[in-house]
C-alpha cells in the first residue's frame, strides 16, 4: 500500500464512486440546514435525513460525498488522548432505493483492494449476526476468507435511531499487526486495543422500526456508508493517530514552531500541542461556514474551542495572540478541497483574532478575581456561586478554575455551578420564547397530496387561478363564510410567498360576487404557496372556484425597490469594506431593508457615506436589472454571490445589475435601477460579534425620511427664535456657548456656598487623637455637591472631612469624603472610612486614600452610619 496525502485519499474517494454513477456533492455546511434537531453536523448523512425519509427528492439516486462533521461531547478529552477530536472529514457513498448489498459490498472491496492496494490479509469484515445475505456476499461473492469475517451482535452491527428506517451493517477493519495489540490469545476483531482498526461502516437501511420493535421491510432499500478521512490517511500513511496526519500535523509543526517545544518532548505540552491542533481545524471551518462566537448554541461552542486553544498557548508559554496565525496553515492544507476558506480568510482570521484578544483580558481579569476568591474561601472547596461569577460575568472557563483550584489542593462545587447554568439559560429560554418563534412555526396546513403552486409572480400582479383548497383551525373544508378566516391554496398565483428575506405578498383574491383579503403569503417546504387571511366580501367562497389573483401594486414595487437596493447594498460594502462581507441575513418589506452583514467593526461616516455613493450613483446610471434562471454552474461563472451556507439546486435564478452586482436570488425586482429613486442610509448598528446591521430606505421612503427631517429642522428653529432655518447651527452654537458659560459660574457659586458652608462645619470639628474631624448631612444635594464641599477641606492638612448629601426623590444618598496630607500620614484613608460608613446604610463604594465617593439605599440609617465614622477614623489613626 503506498503513502498518500490526505488530500489525494478524499480525492480518489469521490473519483472512484464517480466512476461508479455517483453524484458528487460539496460538503454541506456545518451549520444544519432547515434542521433544529442539531447543533451542527455531525455525520456524512446527517444533511441528507430529508432524501432518506423521502420528504426532499435526491438530485440523483447515487450520491457521493465527503462531509466535513463536528462532534463535542468530548471535549474534554481532546487533547488527553490521541484518539479524540472535534472535527473530522466522513466520506461517504449513498444509495437511495438504488443500488444495494451486492454493488456496496463488492465497491467498497474494489476500492480497498484495488484503488487502495490494501494487503488483503490485513483486511477483516464485521456482520450482523443475523445478517446470512451480507454474509454471503462476503464469502461467496467477493471470496473473502471466512475466518477474516466475524459475526457480531445487535449492539455492534446493527444501525437503529429509535423507531424510523434501521438495518444490519457491515464494517472493515484493517490489522496493524501484533505490536498495536493487547496480547491475548483471543485478540480479535471488536477488542478494545488498537490493533484492529474500524474504518468504513456500511449501514443497509432495509427495515423500520415502529418504536417497539417490531420490524418491517422498506419498500425503498437504502445504503448510507461512513469512512472517517483522517482514519483512513492514519492506515494510509503508516501512523498511530490523527495528529500526525500530514496536513494534521503541518498545523502542528506550526505551533511547535511558535511554542518553541517539540512533539512527544513531554506530555503536558503534547497535550497542549493536540488541543490547539484540533480546536483551531474546528474553528477555522465552523467560522468559515458562518458560525460566530456567542454565549449559546453553536457559537458557544466555537466561543469555548477558541478560548480551550488560547489556553492551552498560555500554558506553553505563549503569551501572544496567534492562533489566527496557526488558522492560516489550516486554511493552506485544506485549500484544494474547501476554496471557500481561502475566499473568507480575512475574515475568519479576524474573527479569531477578535475573540482571542478578548480572552486575554478576559483572562487576565479572571485570573485577579479567582485568586481573591481562592484566598478567601474558607475550607477547601471554591462554591458554585463564584465559579458561576467568574464563567457567566467574565467569560472564565469552568475547566481553568477547576484546574487553578485544584493546584491549590482545592476542589470547585460543580454541581451547584451547573444548577446555576441551567437556571440562567432557562432565564434566557424564558426571555425568547415568543421572540421570532412564529418565523419558525409549521404552517400548521395539511398540504401533502397537493402539487406544488404555479407561481406567475415574475410576470405580473394578477393571474387568474383555481381554489384547490380551503384551510381553517378545523381543518380542510369545502366553503368558507363570510367573515372567517382562512388559508386558501391555488393552483398558481401572483402572490409572492415569504422567502430569502423578502415578506409575503397582500392583495385580494376576487370571485364571482366575493372578495378575500390577502394579509400574508408563506408556502411550505414543497412549495405549495399558502394566502393567509379573511372573506371581506361575498358570502361564501368554495373549493374550485375560478377567482383572479391581485397582489397590491403599490406595496409590491415598494418591496421590489427594496429587495434589489439590498442586492447593491452589499456589493457596495463589498467594495468600500473589502471582500469579507457576506450577507448574514436581511427583511425586505415595503418600507425599508434591513441588511445583516459580516464584519467585525462599526463602519465610520465616512464609509457610510461612500457606500450611499456607490448605490446612488448606481441607481443613476439607469442600468438595467435582469433575472434569468440558469444551470448553477453557469451562475458560479459568471461570479454571481450566494447565500452565506445556503445549498442550491442544480438551477438557480441569477439577478443581475450590470457588473454592478451579480446574486442568486428567487425575491422580486425591479427591472432598472433607476426606478429605486434614491437609497439613503437610516442606521447602522451591531446586531452580534462580526455582524453588523444596516437599514435603509428608497423612492417613497427616502421622501418621507426628507420630510420628516425638514419639519425637525422647522419645529427647532421655532423652538430656538430663529427665522431662517439656515442659522440653526450658528444659534445652537451660541446656545452651547451660553450654557458653558453658565454652568462656569454655577460651579463658582457652588464653591463658594461650600466654602462658606465648611467655615461653619469647621467650627464644630472633633479631635481625634491630634487630626480633626468634620462629619455631616448637608441635606437635600447632589453627589458632585458633597464631592465640591469635601475638595474646598483638603487644604486643611489635618482635616478628615465626611459629607452627606440626600436625593429625597429617588430616596438615596451620596457620601464624600476627603483626607488631608497630614491626616494620611497618621493612617487614616478616605475610600475605606466611605466604604465602611456606607454599608451600614445598605450601600457601598470606595476610592482613594486621600479622596472618595460611596452611595446609600437606606437614608433611615444615614446618622446612624455618619455617627458611626467617629469609631471607624479612631481605630485608623495611629
Amino acid at each position: 500500500m503506498e503513502w498518500t496525502s490526505l488530500n489525494e485519499l478524499r480525492e480518489k474517494y469521490l473519483s472512484f464512486f464517480e466512476s461508479k454513477g455517483h453524484l458528487r456533492l460539496e460538503s454541506f455546511p456545518l451549520i444544519p440546514q432547515n434542521d433544529k434537531s442539531l447543533l451542527l453536523i455531525n455525520s456524512g448523512m446527517a444533511p441528507m435525513k430529508k432524501y432518506f425519509t423521502g420528504e426532499i427528492t435526491p438530485p440523483r439516486t447515487r450520491v457521493t460525498s465527503c462531509q466535513k462533521c463536528i462532534r463535542t461531547p468530548d471535549i474534554e478529552r481532546v487533547g488527553k488522548t490521541a484518539r479524540h477530536g472535534t472535527y473530522f472529514e466522513m466520506l461517504g457513498n449513498f444509495s437511495f432505493g438504488d443500488y444495494f448489498k451486492n454493488e456496496a459490498i463488492a465497491w467498497g472491496w474494489e476500492f480497498c483492494t484495488q484503488v487502495m492496494k490494501m494487503p488483503v490479509e490485513n483486511i477483516y469484515v464485521s456482520v450482523y449476526e443475523e445478517d446470512d445475505e451480507s454474509y454471503d456476499v462476503w464469502a461467496n461473492v467477493i471470496g473473502v476468507d471466512p475466518s477474516h469475517i466475524v459475526h457480531l451482535g445487535k449492539e455492534d452491527n446493527f444501525w437503529e435511531h429509535g423507531a424510523g428506517p434501521c438495518g444490519p451493517c457491515s464494517e472493515l477493519y484493517y490489522d496493524r499487526g501484533e505490536k498495536y495489540g493487547c496480547g491475548k490469545p483471543d485478540c480479535k476483531v471488536g477488542c478494545d486495543c488498537d490493533r484492529y482498526v474500524e474504518f468504513w461502516n456500511i449501514v443497509f437501511s432495509q427495515f423500520s422500526n415502529d418504536g417497539n420493535n417490531n420490524y418491517t421491510p422498506l419498500k425503498q432499500k437504502n445504503i448510507d456508508t461512513g469512512m472517517g478521512l483522517e482514519r483512513l490517511a492514519c492506515i494510509s500513511q503508516g501512523v498511530d493517530n490523527l495528529f500526525e496526519v500530514d496536513t494534521v500535523q503541518n498545523i502542528m509543526k506550526h505551533i511547535v514552531s511558535i511554542a518553541g517545544v517539540g512533539y512527544h518532548e513531554s506530555e503536558k505540552t503534547d497535550v497542549s500541542l493536540r488541543v490547539i491542533t484540533d480546536h483551531i481545524r474546528s474553528t477555522t471551518f465552523m467560522i468559515g461556514d458562518g458560525v460566530l462566537p456567542s454565549n449559546e448554541g453553536r457559537g458557544y461552542v466555537l466561543r469555548r474551542l477558541l478560548r480551550r486553544a488560547a489556553r492551552h498557548g498560555r500554558l506553553m508559554g505563549i503569551e501572544r495572540p496567534f492562533l489566527a496565525e496557526v488558522a492560516q496553515t489550516v486554511i493552506k492544507e485544506n485549500a484544494s478541497a474547501y476554496p471557500n476558506l481561502v475566499e473568507k480568510r480575512d475574515y475568519i482570521t479576524k474573527i479569531i483574532s477578535i475573540e482571542e484578544d478578548k480572552f486575554a483580558k478576559t483572562i487576565d481579569t479572571g485570573l485577579s478575581i479567582l485568586t481573591e476568591k481562592l484566598d478567601g474561601t474558607e475550607g477547601e472547596v471554591l462554591s458554585g456561586a463564584d465559579a458561576f461569577l467568574l464563567s457567566d460575568t467574565y467569560g472564565f472557563p469552568i475547566d481553568l478554575t477547576r484546574e487553578i483550584a485544584e493546584e491549590r489542593g482545592m476542589e470547585v462545587d460543580e454541581q451547584a455551578w451547573s444548577a446555576l447554568v441551567l437556571e440562567q439559560r432557562e432565564r434566557s429560554r424564558n426571555a425568547r420564547a415568543d421572540a421570532g418563534a412564529d418565523a419558525w412555526k409549521n404552517s400548521g396546513v395539511a398540504t401533502k397530496g397537493i402539487a406544488a403552486t404555479a407561481f406567475a409572480g415574475y410576470e405580473g400582479f394578477d393571474c387568474d387561478a383555481q381554489i384547490i383548497a380551503i384551510v381553517t383551525d378545523d381543518g380542510l373544508c369545502e366553503y368558507l363564510e363570510s367573515g372567517k378566516k382562512a388559508t386558501l391554496i391555488l393552483d398558481s398565483t401572483s402572490f409572492y410567498a415569504e422567502s430569502g428575506g423578502q415578506v409575503g405578498d397582500v392583495g385580494v383574491i376576487s370571485g364571482k360576487d366575493y372578495t378575500f383579503r390577502v394579509e400574508n403569503t408563506t408556502k411550505t417546504h414543497d412549495g405549495v404557496f399558502l394566502h393567509h387571511g379573511e372573506l371581506i366580501q361575498g358570502e361564501s367562497l368554495a373549493k374550485g372556484d375560478a377567482v383572479a389573483a391581485h397582489v397590491d401594486t403599490a406595496v409590491r414595487l415598494a418591496t421590489m425597490r427594496n429587495h434589489t437596493s439590498a442586492h447593491l447594498l452589499q456589493a457596495a460594502l463589498r467594495k468600500v469594506l473589502g471582500t469579507h462581507v457576506e450577507q448574514a441575513g436581511q427583511l425586505v418589506c415595503a418600507d425599508s431593508v434591513r441588511f445583516d452583514f459580516t464584519h467585525f467593526s462599526a463602519m465610520t461616516g465616512e464609509e457610510i457615506q461612500a457606500v450611499e455613493n456607490e448605490i446612488n450613483n448606481v441607481i443613476l446610471s439607469g442600468i438595467p436589472v435582469t433575472s434569468v434562471e440558469m444551470p448553477i454552474e453557469e451562475a458560479k461563472k459568471l461570479g454571481a454571490m450566494a447565500l452565506f451556507g445556503e445549498k442550491y439546486g442544480n438551477r438557480v435564478r441569477v439577478v443581475r445589475a450590470g457588473d454592478f452586482s451579480v446574486e442568486f436570488c428567487g425575491g422580486t425586482h425591479t427591472d432598472n435601477t433607476a426606478k429605486l429613486g434614491l437609497f439613503k442610509i437610516l442606521s447602522e448598528s451591531s446586531v452580534a460579534a462580526g455582524v453588523r446591521r444596516i437599514e435603509g430606505v428608497t423612492g417613497s421612503g427616502v421622501l418621507d425620511y426628507i420630510k420628516r427631517n425638514e419639519q425637525l429642522i422647522y419645529n427647532t428653529a421655532a423652538a430656538m427664535k430663529v427665522n431662517n432655518p439656515a442659522d440653526i447651527e450658528h444659534r445652537a452654537a451660541a446656545l452651547v456657548g451660553e450654557l458653558k458659560q453658565n454652568e462656569r459660574e454655577i460651579e463658582g457659586l457652588k464653591s463658594e456656598i461650600a466654602s462658606a458652608a465648611l467655615k461653619d462645619l469647621f467650627a464644630n470639628a472633633r479631635e481625634i487623637k491630634g487630626v480633626r474631624a468634620v462629619i455631616a448631612n448637608i441635606g437635600e444635594g447632589t453627589a458632585d455637591s458633597a464631592r465640591s464641599m469635601c475638595d474646598s477641606a483638603k487644604s486643611s492638612e489635618d482635616l478628615i472631612t465626611l459629607v452627606c448629601a440626600v436625593q429625597k426623590e429617588k430616596g438615596t444618598a451620596s457620601f464624600a469624603c476627603s483626607v488631608g496630607a497630614e491626616a494620611l500620614k497618621k493612617g487614616a484613608h478616605a475610600g475605606n472610612i466611605v466604604r465602611a460608613v456606607a454599608q451600614i446604610a445598605g450601600g457601598s463604594g470606595g476610592g482613594r486614600p486621600d479622596s472618595a465617593m460611596a452611595g446609600a439605599k437606606d437614608i433611615s440609617k444615614l446618622g446612624e452610619a455618619l455617627e458611626s465614622a467617629y469609631g471607624i477614623i479612631e481605630e485608623m489613626i495611629k
